[in-house]
């Protein structure tokens, strides 16, 4: 389920909201921020285990159509907004960047790639945020410290993709990667125009307009592709079917509750942790679950791209702001 229009006034490298007060981590707090950590974090396993019988849109689309099927009548029913025609076709484009580019590439990229790698290679989103920023009409221009985290970050991808054979292990799928670094563009895209193009004024009924039209796009862009065709469901396996179940509640349920709930309850520099500790946990979690090897390139890899993603979330900003929280990557939804 697409997150980006819950917090217009948060993303990376843009102006988020006015100073918050500080806050106390009560309890409740503590349990949401491990959720988002955990949750977020392991979507990109199951997603892994979800495209080892599931074609890839299918699998993407019935996550997000359910969820949006789901979602939009009872919360048109509870906030009693009327969405307009300009309200959906901002839904539709949007949705078509952020879950059929976005999210359905990360599905197809993950049949060749594996999750952990997966995560940091979608940390671009970040970074690809500043730049669609600073390049749209009336951008703004990233300051030199966010510029060093750009240069750094797409450092850190080219080595993640060659050279072949450094520190004695294989560089990434080139195919697998492209996809994913374009799809990280294609969040970006549709995460700035979710936020400039309107959207109803219920964060949560927009989020469910967005599920709903991206999932259905996935849907017919399976059928044209054939993945209809291919689908067997006696040889789903049973792991695959949790796999699917666990993104409906726990990584567009739980997940997104959490990632709401923090936003209301603690400070936006706390809340942009999230962006650097999610693919921590995607690499322990495959190396822990799928055997996913974790070599020094990735190490290496990791250090920088993640040091990159810090340094552009807590970059001063040439229009006053505090630090920003980026939107969540297409695995984190």
């Amino acid at each position: 389920m697409s997150t980006t229009t819950t917090e217009p006034h948060f993303t990376a490298g843009i102006s988020a909201s006015p100073p918050q007060s500080p806050v106390r981590m009560t309890t409740l707090v503590l349990v949401a921020f491990a959720a988002v950590y955990v949750v977020w974090g392991s979507t990109y396993l199951a997603i892994r285990i979800g495209v080892e019988s599931f074609p890839p849109l299918i699998l993407a689309g019935l996550r997000h159509f359910t969820v949006g099927l789901l979602l939009y009548p009872v919360l048109r029913k509870k906030t009693g907004i009327n969405p307009t025609v300009a309200h959906w076709r901002t839904a539709v484009i949007a949705g078509a960047l952020l879950l059929f580019v976005g999210n359905g590439g990360l599905s197809w990229a993950e049949r060749t790639v594996p999750s952990g790698i997966a995560s940091l290679l979608v940390a671009s989103v970040s970074l690809w945020l500043v730049i669609v920023d600073w390049l749209r009409p009336g951008g703004v221009k990233p300051v030199p410290r966010v510029v060093m985290g750009i240069l750094m970050g797409f450092a850190g991808l080219a080595l993640l993709v060659g050279p072949a054979h450094l520190g004695g292990s294989e560089r990434v799928d080139p195919r697998g990667a492209a996809v994913l670094v374009f799809a990280s563009l294609a969040w970006a895209c549709g995460s700035l125009y979710s936020k400039h193009g309107g959207m109803p004024s219920s964060p949560m009924l927009g989020v469910a307009m967005q599920s709903f039209s991206g999932g259905a796009i996935l849907l017919i862009a399976a059928l044209f592709a054939g993945e209809f065709r291919g689908l067997h469901l006696g040889a789903i396996s049973l792991r695959s079917w949790l796999a699917i179940a666990y993104l409906i509640v726990f990584g567009s349920g739980i997940g997104f509750s959490a990632y709401i709930y923090i936003l209301h309850k603690s400070t936006a520099a706390r809340v942009a942790t999230y962006a650097f500790v999610n693919p921590v946990v995607a690499l322990f979690l495959g190396w822990l679950f799928a055997g996913e090897t974790i070599t020094l390139r990735t190490v290496l890899a990791a250090a920088i791209i993640l040091t990159a993603v810090i340094l552009v979330i807590t970059a001063p900003h040439r229009t006053p702001a505090p630090v920003t929280v980026p939107v969540p990557a297409p695995g984190e939804v």
